[in-house]
């Protein structure tokens, strides 16, 4: 999935449920790339769903293409876990 993007330099930053279709025959498609950038090295920018914000996004030190890797990590734990509430109490006070 992000293998190609970061191929290209693009950094995704909006990997979410609702961000996944599953395709007739079982491949998974990614929509809405209203966050996607090309990056070459690291971006400043503050943007991404709160819930699966990586760190680094939050502490604002410049991020690049691992935090496609982070949404992916949480991502998985959610499918895995099936715990959804735990990670929507989110606070961005805490950072």
């Amino acid at each position: 999935m992000f293998e190609y993007l970061h191929s290209k330099n693009i950094v995704y930053r909006d990997l979410k449920p609702e961000n996944i279709l599953i395709k007739e025959d079982g491949y998974l498609k990614l929509t809405d790339f209203g966050f996607a950038k090309y990056v070459e090295g690291r971006t400043y920018t503050l943007c991404g769903t709160p819930e699966y914000l990586a760190p680094e996004i939050l502490l604002n030190k410049g991020h690049g293409k691992p935090v496609d890797w982070w949404c992916l990590g949480i991502l998985l734990y959610e499918m895995l876990a099936g715990n959804y509430s735990s990670l929507r109490k989110f606070d961005l006070n805490r950072y």
